[in-house]
């Protein structure tokens, strides 16, 4: 019995949260007085803890038993008044209340308690009271708010765990991405204060409102049913965590690296550290999990345990148990255990009860038992959470779906804004949008990068930014030519263009090419003939005349050289391997270089001219050979390698051809998407 410290009368209140046990023995029958000279003043944001020191413990063994008749009937009372009341609830109609203010058909568990249910809130009742005894300046507990149809309801009961066969629901990250995106926020009112209804998970699908309570539940429960050892937590936490204002912090989609500069400061906020909210505690030990963290439900980001956007934790609850926090919130939630079975550091409401490692340790158990043909003796359990009155959740596909409300969500950032639309909502495909803007204000548009789903055209990304004057596109396998990306920039000499492609889906293994006002390169990879590297240099269209009639076809073509370098052949001798090919197209000649020879630190080199109005011979011929005992080539041997040059030269033509016409052809397609846009 607590005596009171002001009028030193006498309470019927239970003396400890750990009143509710098998028997009551002297152990358990302690009383507790609390010391006026240790209570300290609470400052704001603060909450009071009190100290071991303020609790006096004494033991009378004389009246031990006496005690324990009046604690028990004093129980049993409880339990009858409790199980009338359950009946008169019974008795009278619910009135139906939703977020729509419209009659719904709900399970009769919605609008009544069971027996069990209602020995529960009792229990809930008492410990509600004994806590605000010991812990006057502290905020009464969420422990028993009313459901969408006003009938008290315990919150763990409230959670109801549920698996789902979609695969996008197998993970913590897909659990928390579905229900940030799938609700919308319903901020409490006032913000210090707890709500005095919790919806269930079911009316809150259907409605897609809710509350920071209301999402963590929704959020729990599906963690929960795919075997995540995850808790709601209530406490406090910043200001924008609990708007759900993001504008201060930088888009998660922004892959950039430069710290941006220092935002302006920020007014202080007056309710700091009163801000209630609720989010989801994931422990260690289930699954992969290794470390314990937080999720936030409204955006479904995770964070340390410590994180400073976290201000305090007064309880926390499973489906199985609800736990005060008994440790010391003053810096937020650093250094708080999370030992949910050290009663030192939280204080459970059901002493005794099964927890998420009991249960799973009873199982084991009980396959090992099976194992040596053995039954163990069962022991007599305390009174445990009764069933969720929450019916199954049930996710169908087209949930996943539609995801935001109205198929579209608008999130805004430090200098962005983050557009996110249901698939085939629009007509071009777009399913994602991040504006960067170059001012805090969000006035000028800096980039604008939009990502597609479902398009005939392969396309998956596309950016246009308005600083470096560029516009790129990225695409899926199938796309023509294989083509991966594609960027334009506007430069003050010209443009310059950019291609990448899947080089093993093209004949000629072309991997990028780099196409700008007079010069192209092309990158291939894994060749038969060791191409690697091809340069194409043309000559500007107003030094170009037009009126001579050119020999060579890459003269006609504006053409005035071409290089060619290649990987190493082993089949072949360094000095007989081409390393570089150069054609010189106005000279009319093609420069060859070889290979570096084993200790060579100067290659190998030869240059032919074209016989046009002479038969060759070797003055058509000049090489450098590093091998000075290697003998020279023959006339014959030397025209031969003229006429195969010659051959490749035709081969180069048709293959510049191609790519000027791949070029011109992407630049349509690119020209086109880009004009239906604009």
């Amino acid at each position: 019995m607590i005596k009171d410290k002001h009028t030193h009368k006498k309470s019927s209140i239970p003396t400890s949260f750990s009143f509710w046990t098998t028997s009551f023995g002297p152990a358990e029958l302690l009383r507790a007085e609390l010391d006026p000279r240790d209570v300290s003043v609470q400052r704001p944001g603060q909450r009071r803890r009190v100290s071991p020191s303020a609790l006096q413990w004494e033991v009378n063994p004389n009246i031990c038993k006496t005690m324990e008749a009046v604690v028990q009937s004093a129980f049993e009372e409880q339990l009858r008044i409790g199980e009338e009341k359950d009946k008169e609830n019974s008795e009278q109609p619910e009135l139906t209340v939703t977020h729509d203010n419209q009659e719904f058909c709900n399970p009769e568990s919605y609008m009544t308690n069971s027996v069990v249910e209602t020995r529960l809130l009792n229990v809930a009742d008492s410990f509600q009271r004994q806590y605000t005894v010991l812990f006057p300046d502290r905020k009464p507990l969420l422990l028993c708010p009313l459901n969408e149809c006003g009938v008290k309801k315990f919150v763990s009961t409230t959670l109801q765990p549920s698996a789902s066969s979609h695969c996008e629901l197998q993970t913590w990250q897909g659990c928390a991405d579905f229900v940030a995106n799938f609700l919308s926020l319903e901020l409490l009112e006032p913000p210090v204060d707890l709500p005095k209804h919790l919806f269930s998970p079911t009316s809150v699908l259907r409605t897609r409102r809710a509350t920071c309570f209301e999402f963590a539940t929704l959020l729990c429960s599906l963690l929960l049913g795919i075997n995540y050892d995850a808790y709601c937590v209530s406490g406090y936490a910043a200001k924008e965590m609990c708007l759900l204002d993001q504008s201060q912090f930088p888009c998660p989609l922004l892959d950039s690296d430069v710290k941006e500069e220092d935002s302006q400061q920020q007014p202080e906020d007056l309710l700091r550290g009163l801000r209630v909210h609720c989010w989801v505690l994931v422990l260690a030990g289930s699954g992969s999990i290794r470390e314990n963290f937080f999720i936030d439900p409204l955006t479904g980001s995770s964070y340390p345990t410590d994180s400073s956007s976290f201000l305090g934790i007064e309880s926390v609850w499973n489906d199985l148990n609800y736990h005060v926090n008994m440790q010391d919130c003053r810096n937020g939630c650093v250094g708080l255990k999370f030992d949910l079975d050290d009663t030192n550091l939280w204080e459970p409401v059901l002493h005794g009860a099964t927890s998420r490692k009991q249960l799973i340790l009873d199982v084991l158990d009980k396959k090992e038992n099976r194992m040596i043909s053995t039954e163990k003796e069962e022991q007599p359990r305390v009174f445990e959470m009764p069933r969720s009155w929450v019916t199954f959740i049930s996710i169908h596909e087209k949930d996943l779906e539609t995801l935001w409300p109205d198929g579209k969500k608008v999130t805004f950032y430090k200098k962005a804004k983050l557009e996110k639309f249901a698939p085939y909502l629009n007509p071009d495909g777009v399913i994602t949008r991040l504006t960067t803007y170059k001012d805090q204000d969000c006035a000028e548009v800096a980039m604008v990068k939009e990502w597609y789903k479902h398009r005939n055209d392969s396309l998956e990304e596309r950016e246009v930014n308005k600083l470096k004057d560029s516009t790129s596109e990225r695409f899926k396998y199938g796309r023509r030519f294989q083509l991966l990306f594609h960027r334009i920039t506007s430069l003050s000499t010209g443009f310059e263009q950019q291609m990448e492609f899947s080089s093993y889906a093209r004949p000629d293994y072309l991997a990028r090419r780099v196409w700008s006002t007079n010069e192209m390169e092309e990158f291939y990879e894994g060749r038969r003939d060791f191409l690697c590297y091809r340069q194409v240099i043309f000559q500007p269209p107003d030094q170009f005349d037009d009126s001579v009639c050119w020999k060579s076809p890459l003269r006609r073509m504006r053409v005035l050289t071409v290089l060619e370098r290649f990987h190493r052949n082993a089949a072949k001798p360094a000095n007989e391997d081409v390393a570089e090919r150069v054609f010189l197209v106005s000279e009319e000649q093609f420069e060859l270089t070889y290979h570096l020879m084993d200790h060579r630190f100067i290659p190998s080199r030869r240059i032919l001219t074209k016989p046009l109005f002479r038969k060759f011979s070797n003055d058509c011929v000049s090489t450098f050979q590093v091998d000075l005992c290697a003998k020279p080539l023959s006339t014959q041997a030397l025209f031969k390698i003229l006429g195969a040059l010659q051959e490749d030269e035709a081969k180069v033509t048709a293959e510049i051809k191609d790519s000027l016409k791949e070029v011109s052809l992407s630049n349509v397609f690119f020209l086109c998407t880009l004009v239906m846009i604009l």
